[in-house]
């Protein structure tokens, strides 16, 4: 049976969590075990007010921190404005990447373009961006190669590491909006997806998961780490727990 939350580390002031794949960080009109701020209130009962720290989009699994009071909230809030957290994700990307490692300097904007009005992309006049990588393995499947890679955000705009990954020609895998054929998420928004469209993403959901956060906050070094989901695992040759 499925729990509430997976908790990987809960005290007086914080809950942090391993967020599954496929379960959106707010509130949705589908019940209140439909998003992890719901589950997270559950968990905690009526006497405290979750606050979330971080998000994650729906499809990717990963560490999300939420804070148990207005005052932790505010600290916590201003140390991510501050650039003070470092961010560590896994993920998987189609082909074997070249170099051991790489910084992707690319500013992103709205994809104007675009048939979803949620896509953004590497464009001239876009925010400042920058993804650093790491190769962690380079495999093959079914005579197809892909890379699983330790992804460091040195910013945090929306969809950051997918846009930047797939800019450098290696999309992440189960990726549907930028896997490079918008009908993917097209289709799987409005409930029309085919069998053919997911045996070609290959995953259920798109191989990012945020592994690690490290923050220094009321004179300690934090570290929160989650394993990947079974799915994501799996296709990597991980350990599974």
């Amino acid at each position: 049976m499925e729990p509430l939350v997976r908790i990987l580390h809960e005290d007086a002031d914080l809950l942090a969590l391993n967020k599954p794949a496929g379960l959106a960080c707010h509130p949705t009109k589908s019940g209140p075990l439909s998003s992890l701020i719901s589950r997270a209130r559950l968990h905690l009962g009526g006497a405290v007010k979750p606050h979330l720290i971080n998000r994650l989009d729906r499809e990717t699994s990963g560490v999300i921190l939420i804070a148990k009071s207005d005052a932790t909230a505010r600290d916590l809030r201003k140390l991510w404005e501050s650039r003070l957290v470092a961010k560590e994700y896994l993920a998987i990307v189609h082909g074997h990447i070249r170099d051991e490692r790489g910084l992707v300097d690319a500013p992103l904007g709205h994809d104007e373009s675009a048939q979803t009005f949620i896509k953004d992309c590497v464009c001239a006049d876009g925010a400042p961006s920058q993804t650093g990588y790491d190769v962690v393995s380079r495999f093959a499947r079914d005579g197809r190669e892909f890379t699983l890679t330790r992804v460091h955000l040195l910013t945090g705009r929306k969809h950051q590491i997918r846009i930047h990954l797939a800019h450098i020609g290696h999309p992440v895998v189960g990726d549907k909006l930028y896997g490079g054929d918008e009908r993917l998420y097209l289709d799987f928004v409005r409930g029309r997806q085919t069998d053919e469209q997911r045996a070609r993403l290959m995953l259920e959901h798109q191989a990012l998961h945020a592994n690690t956060i490290r923050v220094g906050w009321r004179g300690r070094a934090w570290e929160f780490t989650a394993p990947p989901e079974p799915e994501f695992a799996r296709f990597a040759g991980l350990p599974q727990p």
